[in-house]
């Protein structure tokens, strides 16, 4: 392949990158603004990390990370979620949304998908966890899903563990659906779809 070539192809990945990443966080954004059930103090369980995730694992750690914190800049201006100060909008709307970037590490695995929704998943409930059980602790009720709350740790697991576990199962699903279709090309590096 000469020089000339060579260029004309990255500068063609690039932009086809920025197109893909553009229209992912764009779809996301849409899946936010329709969840399947939303709760109080601003937890919802919706679609929106699927776009994200399937772009980490497309084009890898550094892209992922970028869109995840494009879609983290937007979820805090658009979201109109609950807030109790600066410190749990960088939590639970800047952090927990830039962490589902860490999916990218694992684009050349096998199952990569997988390993990185579960991974971005994790690491998003843990910021959420923290958040919660810290700055989110005086709001703590004195029962939630039937049973008395002791510590704001165990009420904040319940809280963010709920409709984290529900996101990541759909999640999960979703693509495993999407490897019985010709749209499986979506959840591998573009340079081998």
């Amino acid at each position: 392949m000469n020089t000339q070539s060579a260029t004309h192809a990255r500068r063609h990945s690039a932009v086809l990158m920025l197109c893909e990443g553009a229209l992912m966080i764009a779809l996301a954004e849409i899946l936010s603004l329709y969840p399947l059930y939303k709760m109080a103090w601003g937890g919802s369980i919706d679609l929106a990390m699927l776009p994200i995730f399937v772009f980490c694992v497309r084009w890898g750690f550094a892209p992922g990370m970028v869109a995840s914190l494009a879609h983290a800049v937007l979820q805090t201006l658009m979201e109109g979620g609950i807030a109790i100060g600066w410190e749990s909008i960088i939590g639970d709307f800047l952090v927990a949304y830039v962490v589902l970037g860490f999916a990218g590490l694992f684009w050349r695995m096998k199952g990569g998908f997988f390993i990185g929704t579960t991974v971005g998943c994790a690491l998003r409930f843990l910021v959420h966890y923290v958040v919660g059980a810290t700055i989110w602790a005086s709001y703590m009720p004195e029962e939630f899903f039937g049973m008395t709350m002791t510590t704001p740790w165990f009420y904040s697991a319940l809280y963010n563990g709920f409709y984290m576990v529900i996101d990541w199962a759909a999640i999960m699903l979703i693509g495993y659906l999407l490897t019985l279709t010709p749209a499986k090309k979506f959840l591998r590096p573009h340079d081998q779809a």
